[in-house]
Formats: C-alpha cells, structure tokens, sequence
C-alpha cells in the first residue's frame, strides 16, 4: 500500500463526485408482481426526475411503461405513492402534469381513462389497486376547490374509459389502503380525521362490496381510533385456508406489531419491542407479503444483519431468510420467490429477486451503475447518547474515511451533523453516496434519529409531541457533542444541515443555539405560521400535536419560528430551496435570507426551478451539494479539491 499524502481535513480529493451522485441517483420504488414479471418504479434525475415504471419480463428483458413526457406520479397529500397498478400485462398509473389515470398495454401509446378536471391537477388518485377482475381501480381521491380545503375519498375507477368514478367512502378527512378481499365480495380501508396523521391514531374499516356497480355496503369498523396507528393492511391470499383473513400492523402494544382479524376476532401474531412498519407518508408501501400457503414473509433484521422471516397465520415463526441487505423495503412475492428493494451499508438500493429456498439473490436494477473501492465508504456504527431532560437519543457516526489521504494528526476532524425530515421519519445504515461524498474529503458524519423518530416504538415516536423545535434540536446538539467527547470532532468545527423538517432543525440550531460554525438549510422551515393557512391539507394540522393546537397555541408558534428571532442569528447559512415547492413555500427561504442580509451575516440563497419539495434534478442536486462544500469551506477555511464554480456570498466581507 502506498502512504496516503497529508491533506488537511476537509481538502481530501475523493472519487465520490456531485456528478457521480447524481449519475447514480436513481430513485426506487413501487415495486409490483404480475405473473412472472416484476415492476418497479424510477425517478430520474437525468430526465428532470421524471418517474417511469420498468417492466422486467421473465426473459430477463426490461422496458419503459411510460413514454416521455408522461410522468409516472401523483400528488395526493403532495407526497403521493403507489401511482400505479398492473395486471395480465395491463398497466393503469397516475399522470403528474394532469394527474388522470392513464391505461398501458402493447397495443398502442397510454391513453387516459380519467375526465379532465374542472380545476388543473385537482382530481387526483393514489394507493391504486386493481379488483380481481379488472375492471375497476380501488384508489384514494383527492379533489381539489378554489375555495376550501381538498375532499378525499375511497373510489373505484372503471377501467373501460368511461369515467364513470364511483365513490365508496368519504366523510373522514384521509382515508388509505383501499384492498378487496381474495373472494371479491369485501374491501378494506384506513380512514383518520384531523389533527390526527397516520401514525398517530386511524380507524380500520371493513365492507361489503358490489363489484357489478362499484359500492359498497355495511361498513364496520374493526380496530383503531386516535390513539391507535394501524398500517398495510392485507387479505390473506385465497387457498390459503384463511378465508376472510385480514392482516394488518398495529402500534396498539407500543410498538407496530403484526396482527390479524378472522371470524371477527382480533389476534396480534407478532408482540415485539420491533416496528414492523412505517410512517405512511406515502401510499402503499409493503413491509411483508404473502406465501402462497398463506405465511407472512416479513422484512426484519437480527445483530445488525438483514433477513426476511417467515411467521405463520397462527403466529409461529417458522423460517428465516438471510439477505445481504440491512435495509429492506417493497416486499412483493413472486412464486417461490420474492423480489423487494434492498440496500446495505455498503451497497446502494437495488430491486432484487430472491429464491428463498436457495438463498439465490439477482439484481434486477441498482440505483446505482457505480463500482466503488470499498476502501472509500464509511461504514456506520450505531450509536446511543444522552439528551435534555434525562432523554436519549440514537444515530449513525461515520468516520472521515479515504485510503489516499490523512490528516497530520494535528488536528480533530469537522462534523457535519445531518437532520432528517419528516420529522416522523428516520434514517437508516443504507449506503448514501450524499453521505459519503462529506466522509471521503475528510469530514466525520452523524446522521441522527432524534426523538420523535420512528424505528423506535411509540413512546420515542411521540416523545416528540409538543416538542417540536426544541427535543430535535437537543438531539443534535447533544450528538457533536457526545462525539466531541470522544474526541472525533472538531468542537470548533461542528456544522449542520437537514432539509425540510430537519431544515427547521437546521434553522433553529443556527438561530437558538450558539454551538454550530456553519449550517445549511434544504427547503426548511423557518416560521411555523406558514402551516396555519399557507400549506397543504395533510400537514395543515400536523402541528396541533408538534407543537400544539391553535390559536391556543400561538404563543409557543411565535417562540419556535426563528423567523422572530433573527437578532440571535449570528452563523453564516447557505439556503437551498425549490421555487415551486407546495409544502414549504419560497417565501421561507427569502424571509430568512433577508433576516441575515439586514445583519450582515454571510449567506448564500440558491433558489431552484421546477422543483418541489426535495430536488430531483441532476444539475440542481449537484449544484446544490457542489455549492454547500464551497460554501463550508469558505466558512471553515479550508479549500475543498476540485475546480468547484463557487456560489455567491453575501456579506462575504464578514467571514
């Protein structure tokens, strides 16, 4: 091995490239069963993030559902998810620039299936599913108005084009997972009010339904309430001997176990200090499938290694699968095998084929072509740490890692700390070149699940509750310094960014806080009145248990927007937004660019069109990662490696 050259942290050259993330930045989702072929969804960064759904026929050959300039998503709750549904070669899917439902098969180009709306985008569907015999779509509506908030619906689109869209449950502010039973002759869904989100309480619904006409009939409710989070239910599939078997995951015991309801009686099948599922900020994702003799393949993990368990109707485990991916996702059977999307710490997402008998694993499509030396990835550790108020918090540290390059020892390395959005969400060990790109030049990372993370159980997920703006911002805060502590960080040079929620964590650090150098804030949130009438209907009343009801409330509203507290800003921030994002409005990032414009704190403001909430793309995200590095090393005096074209800083003349 050659001796690595001696180059200050920070200033390391490094393969991981703002062209090489965006060259492997392919979004996976969605993925769908159909016989022996398998489907998935792409975002691509190369084509303006448009979504394409990719056939893979059993031939081994693959090819594109949607033609260019049709863009495979939806927009219901603006996250939208599962934009489409396939059966017998037959594909339906959600169109973003008009959001009708369009049919695609071999005999010609898509065609929509859907009317036209009175107001542009405002009739859209998600959570698609196809009855048994084709002929309609179970989806949730959105319709939009110029004059209130959106209504939703469980509906069933006919698929012979007639537009005739027949409305089966409405009332509740949301509803999801509209699913029919293996008889045909039942429907389940989710439904939830405000202030509720999902993964605070939601109700189970079970119907007769009439698939001559699209109804339904005697509705009953089986589980739930606004305490009770209950996601991905699923019929138990037919031949199986549980007939009218409903499976669902429920957090009733703390913790999102798996759980059934047969013959009206309901029988949890899992009780574990595990989540099972998720947050649904998006339709349709699937955490465990079926076998065909009825058991449940369920994604799960066991001392740090990923598997897939096999857990019988009656609850008995019965089999375990080891899978060389720690993070898994989109579980779908198909025969005797199971395809699902799958990643490591040191490999990207990739949609997957295994036989689970062999133990046989293909891939099918990486998100990423890339072949990297291993010797430039920084593996995770796990860490647990203490936080205010006798709390705890968890995250993954990875150290500045290059086999070419070292530091003299003089010095501690910079810490980037990163804040996930959500913010009931979490960040996992899967490899993220973003991540990596800081880690190869010689800066040390920790991604953190602060309190309110899900992963956790129910206590940690709503500890969270009330608290928004102050335990996420401790948790970071109290993570540099548990690594300043253990002599991993440079307490002089700890920086910190997030985007979204995590970018109002970002924001009230830089604001509140008097710990960070440097911080960069992605579409965040810096006034919390914007989601008192200036925001989508699925987070309008996310906040009345964040922070609290309004205006009862409005005093902490006023007290954690930093927008009111720019006299404390005293940090140089780079600010990154998309000019037409819906959930955080522009006008966020020009208040608080004008804030530190007024008191001569160097900044940068790059505002980006045609996008929305999250960059997708490629000259944008590496525009963005490309102009917060130069940003940071301005700020922390050190010269980054590479002809960098440098962004634009006000009050420059301050560092």
């Amino acid at each position: 091995m050659p001796a690595k050259q001696i180059s200050p942290y920070g200033s390391w050259e490094s393969p991981i490239s703002a062209d090489l993330i965006t060259q492997g930045g392919l979004r996976l989702g969605e993925v769908r069963v159909d016989g022996d072929d398998v489907y998935w969804h792409e975002g691509r960064p190369e084509e303006a993030g448009r979504y394409v759904i990719v056939k893979r026929s059993a031939d081994g050959s693959t090819s594109d559902v949607n033609p260019a300039p049709l863009n495979a998503r939806n927009a219901v709750h603006e996250y939208g998810g599962s934009a489409y549904a396939v059966r017998d070669g037959v594909v339906y899917f959600a169109n973003w620039d008009d959001q009708r439902i369009y049919k695609a098969s071999d005999s010609g180009e898509p065609q929509a299936i859907t009317n036209a709306p009175e107001i542009e985008r405002g009739l859209r569907f998600a959570d698609l599913k196809l009855t048994n015999d084709s002929n309609w779509i179970l989806a949730v509506s959105e319709t939009h108005h110029e004059d209130r908030e959106a209504d939703n619906a469980i509906v069933a689109v006919p698929t012979d084009g007639s537009g005739d869209v027949k409305t089966m449950a409405s009332g509740y502010d949301f509803y999801s997972s509209p699913r029919q039973n293996p008889a045909g002759d039942k429907i389940c869904w989710l439904s939830w009010n405000h202030p509720n989100m999902p993964w605070d309480g939601c109700e189970l619904w079970v119907a007769d339904f009439d698939s001559e006409n699209g109804s339904v009939s005697n509705e009953q409710k089986i589980t739930g309430g606004t305490d009770t989070s209950i996601v991905q239910p699923e019929w138990a599939p037919a031949g199986s001997g549980q007939d009218d078997t409903l499976v669902f995951i429920t957090d009733e015991s703390g913790w999102w176990n798996l759980t059934k309801w047969a013959n009206g009686k309901i029988t949890p099948l899992l009780a574990e200090e595990k989540d099972h599922g998720g947050p649904a900020w998006a339709f349709g994702f699937s955490t465990y499938s079926f076998l065909e003799d009825g058991a449940v393949l369920l994604k799960g993990t066991k001392n740090g290694k990923g598997l897939l368990r096999m857990v019988t109707l009656q609850g008995r485990e019965v089999a375990e699968t080891p899978v060389p991916h720690t993070s898994i996702a989109e579980v779908n059977v198909i025969g005797d095998d199971v395809a699902y999307i799958g990643a490591s710490p040191t490999s990207s997402a990739e949609v997957v084929r295994a036989t689970l008998s062999k133990g046989d694993i293909t891939s099918l499509k990486s998100s990423s072509d890339i072949e990297l030396d291993d010797a430039y990835l920084s593996i995770p550790e796990a860490i647990t740490f203490p936080s205010t108020d006798n709390g705890e918090a968890h995250a993954f540290y990875y150290p500045p890692t290059s086999p070419d390059f070292e530091s003299d020892g003089s010095e501690i390395p910079p810490l980037l700390v990163i804040s996930h959005g959500g913010p009931t969400s979490a960040t996992s060990s899967a490899l993220s070149l973003p991540v990596q790109f800081w880690t190869s030049r010689g800066f040390a990372v920790v991604d953190v699940n602060y309190r309110g993370s899900t992963g956790h159980g129910k206590a940690f997920r709503d500890a969270l509750k009330g608290n928004w703006g102050v335990y996420d911002t401790d948790d970071c805060i109290a993570a540099a310094d548990y690594l300043v502590g253990r002599g991993q960080a440079d307490t002089n040079r700890l920086a910190i960014k997030g985007g979204s929620a995590g970018g109002y964590t970002t924001i009230n650090a830089l604001t509140f806080e008097d710990r960070f150098a440097v911080g960069a804030t992605y579409y965040g949130i810096a006034d919390l009145s914007v989601f008192i009438g200036d925001t989508h209907k699925y987070e309008s009343r996310y906040l009345d248990s964040l922070i609290g009801p309004y205006p009862e409330s409005k005093q902490l509203y006023h007290d954690r927007s930093a927008i009111n507290f720019t006299d404390q800003l005293s940090c140089p921030m780079i600010i990154l937004q998309g000019l037409e994002d819906k959930i955080v409005p522009p006008s966020q990032a020009e208040i608080m660019a004008g804030a530190l414009r007024d008191k001569g704190i160097p900044f940068s403001l790059m505002m980006f069109e045609g996008e929305q909430h999250g960059f997708r793309q490629s000259k944008n995200i590496k525009a963005s990662l490309e102009g917060e590095l130069y940003f940071y090393g301005r700020v922390m005096k050190f010269t980054p490696a590479g002809d960098l074209p440098g962004v634009e800083i006000e009050n420059e003349s301050a560092l």
